[in-house]
């Protein structure tokens, strides 16, 4: 086996995270003046069901981003053609690249073309300016008393004290708006879906909140009917919970039911998170399909045989959790200020905390699978399933002729937080593999995908079950063709060859990530081999 296989074969595994679609690049101008505008144009074909978003930015790479130009959709027989324009310029002469901008398709990213804008400067003849003295100096005469600004400044806040103080007397004891007690939760979901047209958010073009209160209210009446944690869950976590209980509990909800309510809820994610923007048919078909739905989960509940005495009880619990919820609020307002106040600024300040928390400690505080992946079998646990990756297609004829069977898993990318990758090879003859070769061979994979300054160390690595292979760790600078910008990973590679195939093992993460860290041990120490099947 010839290290140009290794080499080849580990690019191809790699090579996944870095695939991407072509998007449509141009600009107007290749040359301009200072502070003049020229437009970037993005472009991206699909089809009428293609979710397209592209980034609003600021800035992108070292040019400012003057204006963001609303996305231009156009049909061309069956095929649509999304346009995005940004208005850029820059204020200091030079040669400037725009990076590769990464767009959202589906949900997948993709990016773009770089391209170099050329910035010169104004000639300005200076002879022609004509030539002024200097002004003389003016004299300012000495500020008076400052006394009487003061005393308005003390007046002033008091009388702003005194005036809230007496709103305060004013509307204190003013009777508050009585909250709506519901009978039953399939009547307080539909009357908050009938309340939600009445806000005219669609109107307003805020369709982010539309869709966010809208699946707030499904998942609300389905966590107090289905009992199962919905407002916790995500949407892949929820719609397996919804199947789980429907069988559980046996609903008989339909599959046409199920995927159109996958559908509505990635529409309102790529909504909430992604900016995308559906088509005003599309969110008032999601809108109707939406109560469709809670009236077909409410006929397949399970019948109570007191069902009076149950709806009864429901308003009873409503009026008795707003009671708690009132107190809670009055008496942990003051201590909850506070608190955040001071949690911000020692965050910021002493710590550098990402406020909203790390990825990698979410990831690894999930419920992780243990799942078997090609063959020769690797049996490993890890927090999210690995996705099979076509590749096959992409081998020459001439590696093919050696090579059985390859399968390949991964789940990340280089540039995200966590990227983990699994791939097996079954030769069609009996091949001796020398894993030191492999693994030499796959870290000049890893150069050849733009890593600099690899620092390795090898050492043998044991399985649970005794099994030996070998195993690659270190550091290397990986720069990220977006931003151009060179980032520090660290990276643990095992290697085992097991009946004549190769099973390899690549995790990767940002040096000093300490849940990164924990993520790997907990993998590598989950890693089972099976024998291949014939």
């Amino acid at each position: 086996m010839s290290k140009q296989l290794y080499i080849f074969l580990f690019v191809l595994m790699t090579s996944l995270g870095f695939a991407q679609q072509p998007v449509q690049t141009s600009v107007d101008s290749t040359k301009i003046k200072i502070g003049s505008q020229f437009n970037l144009t993005l472009k991206v074909k699909g089809t009428k069901q293609t979710r397209v978003a592209f980034p609003e930015t600021k800035n992108i790479g070292q040019l400012e981003v003057l204006e963001s130009y609303p996305v231009d959709t156009i049909k061309k027989e069956s095929t649509y053609e999304f346009i995005k324009k940004y208005g850029l310029t820059q204020f200091d002469s030079g040669s400037y690249v725009i990076p590769r901008i990464p767009v959202l398709i589906g949900n997948r990213q993709f990016l773009s073309d770089s391209a170099v804008v050329e910035v010169n400067n104004v000639v300005v003849d200076t002879l022609k300016q004509k030539m002024y003295d200097i002004k003389p100096i003016v004299e300012v005469k000495d500020p008076s008393s400052n006394f009487w600004w003061y005393l308005l400044g003390i007046v002033v806040l008091g009388g702003l004290g005194f005036l809230g103080y007496w709103l305060y007397k004013k509307y204190k004891n003013r009777p508050k708006e009585e909250e709506v007690i519901y009978a039953s939760p399939i009547e307080k979901a539909t009357s908050l879906l009938q309340n939600l047209e009445k806000k005219s958010l669609l109107e307003q073009g805020d369709v982010k909140s539309y869709y966010s209160e809208m699946t707030d209210i499904t998942r609300t009446y389905i966590e107090e009917t289905v009992q199962i944690p919905a407002m916790e869950s995500t949407t892949d976590e929820l719609l397996e919970a919804m199947k789980k209980a429907s069988m559980k509990k046996k609903m008989g909800i339909r599959q046409e039911t199920m995927e159109t309510f996958e559908k509505i809820l990635k529409n309102a994610d790529l909504v909430k998170f992604a900016k995308s923007k559906p088509m005003d048919f599309e969110i008032t078909e999601d809108r109707k399909n939406i109560e469709k739905i809670i009236l077909t989960i409410d006929k397949a509940l399970p019948k109570e045989i007191e069902q009076d005495e149950t709806d009864s009880d429901y308003a009873r619990q409503q009026e008795e959790l707003k009671r708690r919820k009132i107190k809670k609020r009055n008496t942990t307002i003051g201590f909850v200020a506070g608190f955040t106040i001071f949690f911000i600024l020692g965050s910021v300040f002493f710590n550098g905390i990402n406020l909203f928390g790390s990825s990698t400690k979410k990831l690894y505080e999930k419920d992780w699978i243990t799942s078997e992946y090609g063959n020769p079998g690797i049996i490993i646990s890890t927090p999210e399933v690995l996705k099979r990756k076509e590749a096959t297609k992409e081998v020459p004829k001439a590696v093919m002729a050696m090579v059985k069977e390859m399968q390949i898993f991964e789940f990340g990318g280089y540039f995200d937080d966590y990227y983990i990758a699994v791939s097996t090879l079954k030769y069609k003859k009996e091949t001796q593999i020398d894993l030191d070769k492999a693994l030499e061979g796959g870290l000049q994979a890893m150069e050849l995908k733009g890593a600099q300054d690899i620092i390795v160390k090898t050492e043998d690595f044991n399985t649970g079950e005794g099994l030996s292979g070998r195993k690659a760790y270190g550091t290397m600078n990986m720069l990220d063709g977006i931003t151009k910008k060179s980032t520090k990973l660290y990276y643990e590679f095992v290697m085992f060859s097991q009946d004549g195939g190769l099973q390899q093992v690549l995790t990767m993460y940002k040096e000093g990530d300490e849940f990164g860290q924990k993520i790997t041990a907990r993998i590598l120490e989950s890693v089972e081999l099976r024998k291949a099947a014939p």
